[in-house]
């Protein structure tokens, strides 16, 4: 049995409370704050590390910015990243991510609570539908997550090319941009790791407009990569 099932399993008696509530916000947006909506999320995550017998450690908390319109770019590496995300920035994110992910009764509402966008990645119109809201979404203050591999690794800590697309938002909204490097972040659901599990987050200092209004975006995703790369290199455990 995985270690996902098992925390399923473990916590069945609270699934139609906790799932309830995200129901019924993902139903009226409108009527909740950000806030209220993120709470049944994080109580989602703070029951996955006790029941899964993992723990997350985030480093450089203090590089997010103070000011909210921000967009985070972190590897990606599996299931987990999402729990990680939400753990380590503490305030509202909305996250792109892919269609198919819509069509999950459960993890539908999850995302919605979360105000996120679909991505179609075989439409490159709706794709760029989606840039140009988030780069307005941004502009007005809200925070974002964009995986720039636009796809999960499968190789533990590897990172795959970092497509310059994803670096349009930020580009067009002319916001700081937030690398972050996720660490063993495949272990929990996307490998079948016995035992205790640490999860790094290690959130980088921002890029600001300033220093990569010049650069071409796929010059931009190249150095992002390059620092999210360094910190792995420096933090990973060598196995």
């Amino acid at each position: 049995m995985n270690r996902l099932t098992k925390i399923i399993l473990k916590n069945a008696f609270r699934v139609p409370g906790i799932f309830g509530k995200i129901y019924w916000y993902a139903a009226h947006p409108d009527r909740y704050t950000g806030e209220e909506k993120l709470r049944p999320l994080q109580y989602i995550v703070e029951r996955a590390k006790i029941s899964g017998n993992l723990d997350i450690q985030v480093f450089g908390r203090a590089h997010i910015p103070a000011e909210d319109g921000y967009i985070f770019y972190p590897n990606h590496q599996g299931i987990f990243d999402g729990f990680a995300m939400i753990e380590a920035c503490g305030k509202p994110i909305c996250p792109v991510m892919k269609q198919e992910l819509m069509r999950i009764p459960g993890v539908k509402q999850i995302f919605m609570c979360m105000n996120a966008l679909p991505m179609d990645r075989n439409d490159a119109k709706q794709s760029l539908r989606v840039i140009n809201e988030v780069s307005r979404r941004a502009a007005q203050g809200e925070n974002w997550i964009i995986f720039p591999e636009g796809t999960r690794s499968k190789n533990g800590n590897q990172l795959l090319d970092f497509k310059g697309g994803s670096f349009k938002a930020a580009v067009k909204a002319k916001c700081p941009i937030v690398p972050v490097a996720l660490i063993d972040a495949y272990k929990p659901f996307d490998k079948n790791v016995p035992g205790h599990i640490t999860v790094q987050v290690h959130i980088l200092e921002p890029i600001p407009y300033e220093a990569y209004c010049s650069m071409k975006t796929a010059e931009i995703a190249d150095l992002v990569k390059g620092r999210i790369e360094e910190t792995i290199a420096a933090h990973a455990s060598v196995e």
